[in-house]
């Protein structure tokens, strides 16, 4: 092979090279956006649950629940996961609107928590009534799914 030639040569496999190094970027960089983090999933589970009571849905609740479900009230009584159940077919406040945020989440292997504030506006007793609650649940990694095991809530006095 002549030097000329074999520069011709480098020259197509190095761009190649550069070709497949830049698809393969795009690939990962795809495949990054296709799935979602552990983190992403279980605040999108608490903002299901969030909405389910509301709706009473119960049957997306109790999917989230684990069996041995324990909950601590904001007023200090617990409940299990047939009381959370309950308490959610048998809403019936008017709610205009409940927003969570500041969420934080933590994962240790199949266990994780997970912390964010509630805000609940709505009618009570025939006037607009306001409501904070903080909370902090914890989730565990069974059987391919993240399941709920404990929730408390702890009211925010108003300032």
């Amino acid at each position: 092979m002549t030097a000329s030639a074999t520069r011709t040569t480098l020259a197509v496999v190095l761009a190649l090279g550069s070709t497949l190094a830049v698809c393969n970027a795009s690939i990962v960089a795809a495949q990054r956006t296709l799935v979602r983090s552990d983190q992403e999933i279980l605040i999108e589970l608490e903002r299901g649950w969030n909405d389910a009571f509301y709706k009473k849905d119960v049957k997306f609740i109790e999917n989230l629940l684990a069996d041995e479900f324990i909950a601590t009230y904001d007023d200090g009584t617990r409940g299990d996961k047939q009381k959370e159940l309950a308490l959610a077919a048998a809403f019936d406040q008017r709610v205009e609107s409940a927003i969570q945020d500041d969420f934080i989440v933590k994962v240790y292997r199949d266990t994780a928590l997970v912390w964010f504030t509630l805000n609940i506006v709505g009618i009570k007793q025939g006037e607009r009534s306001t409501l904070t609650l903080r909370y902090t649940d914890i989730w565990v990694f069974r059987d391919g799914r993240w399941q709920c095991v404990s929730s408390q809530s702890t009211r925010v006095s108003p300032r």
